[in-house]
């Protein structure tokens, strides 16, 4: 019997979870039967996507008795995001429906008067004598748990006000967030748990924190499974093996990786999950992949090879409705717009195929009606710099700011560490960059320490 048992609840990132298990050595399987459950040795419910979407396949399984007598019988219980909110009672993203009833509160949408989802790196604050440690984890989500539950230890973070990042009594560890995704500090946590050894560390501070961090975010453009880089997506130059270069950049503090196949949508064919696996096996952070992502199968293929968001273009553009089914399906955290602009006077166009062709679109507008359609984040690169190190379009990202909410990557020009700045300066959350880092120009820790120099918030 494996050490640990996780549910596979066909919408969660399998492989990330997986992964981290791996790492540590430690046996694992995945499972849908209720019996497997019910004598799991140690129990993981994870999950990316809706609250009702969940709920209905943990019905479908006939899961819901099993996880309620195996969290009764004192079997260690870990949830992980959706996985946390399912042992809730009930959630405002699906009124209605019950959930688990394991924690006895309900879950809420954060305020409008802040970024949703709620993605990216973030504090936790963790009480003394249990699991947690205060570090900083990786969130993906936009329904919280408020308050702390009587009688469950609680860890906090803050997005526009305070909620609750992590519950834990007796056996179970309730994790907003996502320890397979938050580096060593998360490998540390997963660990604990398994070893059922409690943290030295933690401290009664609920409400201090300073909210989401700025995000550094290494681009691994990959043709034929070799990372490639260009100026204005041609001339397409070898830049190295993709799982190196992922672990490398993880090495140096990245905070998520992205890899876009640059050949699938020209090419017409689907991003190849071999490359995908081979960087998820190197990384404990966040990955982003795209590239010829045409269906939600498409996506959910990359998201069971490793991916934790997928991105589309193209085929977004030709089919809006595409944006609506992803997010239904995993939620729309896990759903990125990437838009490739091309300016044009005073406005940009949307670019499809790789820079390739025109559509026809104004890239603000798309950008506005694929946030309302589903898109959780949208990656905006700037053809017109993309591989000049010229410093990102300002105006472009202030364009797009000034009509979503969601959070933006700034992609294209990205040449200096005052560049990042300046990106920062003009409303992105995150930003992209290649070159610099590729032709070994700067690493992403000299970038760090440059924006924490000028106060920029960053993970360090």
């Amino acid at each position: 019997m494996a050490d640990v048992t996780i549910i596979d609840l066909g919408i969660a990132n399998r492989a990330s979870v997986a992964n981290a298990f791996v790492r540590l050595g430690v046996e694992y399987g995945f499972t849908q039967d209720a019996d497997a459950v019910r004598n799991a040795r140690r129990l993981v419910l994870p999950g990316v996507g809706a609250f009702g979407a969940g709920m209905q396949r943990l019905a479908d399984a006939s899961l819901v008795p099993a996880i309620r007598d195996v969290v009764a019988q004192g079997t260690p219980t870990l949830g992980i995001c959706l996985g946390f909110q399912l042992l809730c009672e009930s959630s405002d993203e699906t009124p209605g429906v019950s959930g688990l009833g394991v924690i006895p509160v309900q879950c809420r949408r954060l305020s409008d008067t802040v970024r949703i989802p709620h993605l990216g790196w973030n504090s936790v604050r963790a009480p003394r004598g249990g699991l947690m440690t205060s570090g900083t984890a990786a969130y993906a989500n936009s329904f919280v748990v408020p308050d702390q539950p009587t009688g469950w230890a609680a860890s906090w973070t803050t997005h526009g006000e305070a909620f609750v990042a992590a519950l834990e009594r007796d056996a179970v560890l309730a994790c907003q967030f996502h320890p397979e995704l938050s580096g060593s500090w998360g490998l540390g946590l997963i660990e604990r748990w398994v070893r059922g050894t409690p943290a030295d560390g933690g401290s009664d501070e609920r409400r201090n924190g300073n909210g989401l961090l700025h995000r550094m975010i290494p681009c691994l453009d990959v043709r034929d499974g070799r990372v490639v880089k260009g100026v204005r997506f041609q001339g397409l130059r070898d830049a190295g093996d993709p799982a190196e270069r992922a672990a490398r950049y993880e090495a140096q503090g990245a905070d998520e990786v992205v890899v876009l196949d640059v050949g699938a949508s020209p090419e017409a064919r689907a991003t190849q999950v071999d490359t995908v696996r081979a960087v998820r096996g190197a990384l404990s952070i966040p990955l982003t992949v795209g590239g010829g992502v045409r269906s939600v199968e498409d996506a959910a293929s990359l998201l069971d090879a490793g991916a934790d968001k997928v991105s589309v273009n193209t085929a977004a553009v030709q089919r809006p409705a595409l944006l609506a089914e992803m997010a239904e399906a995993f939620g729309s955290q896990c759903v990125v717009l990437a838009i490739d602009a091309r300016r044009t006077g005073d406005s940009w166009e949307v670019l499809l195929y790789g820079g390739r062709e025109p559509a026809g679109v104004d890239a603000i507008e798309w950008g506005r009606d694929g946030t309302a359609r589903g898109a959780g984040e949208i990656l905006l690169t700037s053809w017109d710099r993309d591989g000049t190190r010229d410093g990102c379009d300002l105006e472009l990202l202030r364009a797009m700011r000034s009509v979503v909410t969601v959070p933006v990557i700034a992609s294209g020009g990205v040449g200096e560490s005052q560049h990042v700045v300046d990106a920062i300066g003009a409303g992105a959350d995150a930003v992209l960059a290649a070159s610099i880092f590729h032709d070994g120009d700067g690493d992403v820790g000299t970038v760090k320490r440059f924006l924490t120099d000028r106060k920029i918030p960053v993970r360090s």
